[in-house]
């Protein structure tokens, strides 16, 4: 949700297939991004990230993932350099696939899953209210990968770390 909202936001399209993954390309103020949606199960999106930082000549310290959290509360974003993948198996993939935790990662909370599993949680919908609250911590997620891309992530974690 947050990629495509930057996307749109931005002009890109994710108009191309690349390591599995949807891509969009593109600029930011001169700088050449690659935003890109691994179509892979969440368990195998290391392969995907793996074979995009190939394909696209990037390193680890390049990139910035972008997830749902719901160890998080619903809204609050955390930006990290690096890190454990903690208990979420698509990080958990990537860190394995590039045999690395030297990458940043942006955390969007969602919530904690209350009377559902967490896979039905994680996939299905919010509710009316939660998806009111969610919009405001699409737009500062939005904002963050901006100034990521503009600023580093320094900047972005000073500003919105909460």
């Amino acid at each position: 949700m947050v990629l495509d909202r930057f996307a749109d936001e931005h002009g890109l399209r994710f108009n191309h297939e690349r390591a599995n993954s949807l891509v969009a390309r593109g600029r930011l103020e001169g700088v050449e991004l690659v935003l890109a949606k691994p179509q892979t199960f969440m368990n195998l999106s290391g392969k995907a990230v793996q074979g995009l930082l190939m394909a696209y000549g990037v390193k680890p310290s390049g990139l910035l993932v972008i997830y749902d959290d719901f160890d998080l509360p619903l809204g609050v974003l955390r930006l990290r350099e690096r890190g454990s993948s903690g208990t979420h198996n698509g990080m958990r993939a990537i860190v394995q696939y590039l045999g690395s935790e030297e990458f940043s990662r942006l955390r969007v909370g969602i919530g904690a899953a209350e009377s559902v599993s967490a896979r039905d949680f994680v996939l299905g919908e919010f509710d009316a209210e939660s998806r009111a609250a969610f919009e405001g911590a699409l737009g500062r997620a939005v904002e963050a990968v901006e100034t990521f891309v503009l600023e580093g992530p320094a900047a972005t974690m000073n500003r919105f770390n909460q």
